[in-house]
């Protein structure tokens, strides 16, 4: 293998520094030691269906057009999926130069795009995907055993107490190595140029078990371990190790957008079931195993007919929660009857509001745009200039400003699906405050829902045989021929990459591999690493990409679905 990407999701040098300090991943840290690193500026919005994407197409995501966990359709959604994705991948490109791929876990990967090489796809993709070539999983799972695209939910909800969290720690060990060893396999069956594998552990953890040290130092050896015998099997020669985005403690607000619009007046809502996506109104918890529960038809009526007057399942859990009674009726309550009282938002009759939390933004409900938009389109730069105002004006108890930046979307975006964006984005300060989309009464609140949650700055190290700082030269590819392999790290001389941006990784990649970057891309071939040139390439036909051709593909997974909610990055 030539070049190998290792995907590890929300590393950052606080995380990393207490990983490597505690020895639990002496194989990364090895590698950051002997490579050119250092941070790696995400986007906006800093989260894995988008970011991932924006990293390995090198363009931001007003030109390949996600720009969260779910796409819209008027006043309807579905999870994203690689149809959603319309410009090439760096895979794909590749492979129009002849150039064979292997890419193990990639988020928004599915449906695969039919590329010389394997594709086993990752976040977003059902439990049991489609893969390419036809067929791969269950060859997959014949030769390896059980894959899983997420943690097996059964293991880590089994026992109480400690066996409940030996059972989580050994899932995601478990999911850590079943990556390493279809990657392996695949790496042997398919000898490519390329290999992109993503480990998605190393970000869930801090969501499902915020501030639990133990758990990530666990997930990290796992992880160590899977690319310990990706090294010593694949034997690359250079290895770049990149996140896209990173992580860390909230010491702010949450803050309530819906709630804060509705006191202003943008606002309206209703009580009922459905809604977009409001699925956490009273928490996290409920049954929601697809059986019906006996009266269920009747109770949904009762709790959307006491909604209506006022009696929402947010008062309720509030109630409920004063006696501490929420966990234990939302143990036997399914979800599907909390959702029928749940106050939502009306979004057919609201002027603004947020349609989820993950875009960061504000959408502006537009007369001839949405469906049945009520803001007439001579008045959607006031609007717009009036929400600016009122956000750039919100304030904690302290005195700060609670968003940072406050901006029109083609200030963030640009290209082709910039339109798609939301109509304003919200930059938190310093990404210390938790937006929510959920109508829970106050906008602010002193104790945000997660005490973790994303951050700007990721990593980056780039290492290889071939790379040599010291001198000032970089790696020579540019006859496109692989070369011998390389022991990592042997003529690396240790150097902080300054300024490097996620959008770089994709041409840097390339680069490696002898192949001009897009014209098109944003980024730029990290320093360690000669560039070699662009090229106009063909256009990206949306949707083309995809195995089946079809621009339309659902993913309407209900599965997927619950295990985002249950993440938090649907509420």
């Amino acid at each position: 293998m030539r070049t190998l990407l290792i995907g590890l999701d929300a590393a950052c040098r606080p995380v990393l520094d207490r990983v490597f300090a505690a020895d639990a991943a002496p194989t990364l840290a090895g590698l950051f030691d002997e490579s050119a690193s250092g941070p790696l500026t995400s986007q906006v919005p800093p989260w894995t269906p988008s970011a991932w994407p924006s990293l390995y197409t090198g363009v931001n995501p007003g030109r390949h057009g996600v720009f969260g966990f779910l796409s819209f359709d008027g006043y309807d959604w579905d999870v994203v999926n690689a149809a959603d994705v319309r410009e090439w991948t760096l895979f794909e490109l590749l492979d129009y130069h002849g150039l064979g791929s292997v890419v193990v876990n990639a988020p928004v990967t599915h449906p695969p795009p039919g590329i010389d090489g394997a594709v086993v796809p990752g976040y977003t993709a059902p439990e049991d995907p489609d893969c390419h070539p036809p067929g791969l999983l269950s060859e997959l799972r014949d030769e390896l055993g059980a894959y899983r695209v997420y943690a097996d939910s059964d293991g880590s909800s089994a026992g109480q107490g400690g066996d409940q969290e030996r059972a989580s720690i050994d899932a995601y060990r478990d999911l850590a190595a079943s990556r390493g060893r279809a990657f392996r396999y695949l790496v042997d069956r398919f000898d490519p140029a390329f290999g992109f594998v993503q480990f998605q552990g190393t970000d869930t953890v801090f969501h499902e078990r915020p501030g639990d040290w133990a758990a990530v130092r666990a997930v990290y050896g796992a992880v160590d371990d899977a690319v310990t015998s990706i090294l010593s099997d694949c034997d690359p020669d250079v290895v770049i190790v990149a996140s896209d985005h990173g992580i860390g403690p909230i010491d702010g607000y949450g803050v309530r957008v819906n709630d804060f619009l509705r006191e202003q007046g943008y606002v309206e809502t209703e009580s009922g079931a459905g809604g977009m996506p409001s699925w956490g109104a009273v928490g996290a918890g409920g049954r929601d195993d697809g059986r019906p529960a006996d009266g269920a038809g009747v109770l949904a009526t009762a709790l959307s007919a006491a909604g209506r007057v006022g009696l929402t399942s947010q008062r309720i859990g509030a109630a409920l929660d004063r006696v501490g009674l929420q966990e234990v009726v939302l143990e036997y309550v399914p979800l599907d009857l909390v959702r029928a009282a749940s106050e939502r938002v009306d979004f057919r009759r609201s002027r603004a509001y947020m349609r989820s939390r993950i875009e960061l933004g504000v959408r502006i409900n537009l007369d001839g745009r949405e469906p049945e938009g009520v803001v007439p389109a001579d008045e959607y730069d006031r609007i717009r200039a009036d929400l600016v105002d009122l956000f750039e004006g919100l304030q904690t108890p302290d005195g700060e400003r609670v968003f940072e930046t406050v901006a029109a979307r083609e200030a963030v975006f640009d290209g082709p699906y910039v339109d798609e964006a939301p109509d304003l984005l919200l930059v938190p300060a310093d990404y210390d405050h938790y937006l929510s989309a959920n109508l829970r009464g106050d906008p602010l609140v002193p104790e945000p829902r997660e005490p973790w949650n994303h951050k700007l700055d990721g990593i980056v190290a780039v290492a290889g045989e071939r790379i040599d700082i010291a001198t000032g030269g970089g790696i020579g590819t540019a006859s496109g021929e692989g070369g011998d392999a390389a022991t990592i790290g042997d003529a690396a001389a240790t150097e902080v990459i300054d300024d490097a941006h996620l959008l770089d990784v994709a041409p840097t990649v390339l680069a490696t591999l002898g192949v001009p970057a897009g014209d098109h891309m944003e980024g730029d071939v990290l320093p360690p690493v000669d560039p070699v040139g662009t090229a106009d390439y063909p256009e990206c036909d949306a949707g083309a990409a995809v195995e089946n051709g079809d621009a339309a593909v659902e993913t309407a997974d209900r599965a997927v679905e619950r295990r985002l909610s249950e993440l938090g990055y649907i509420e």
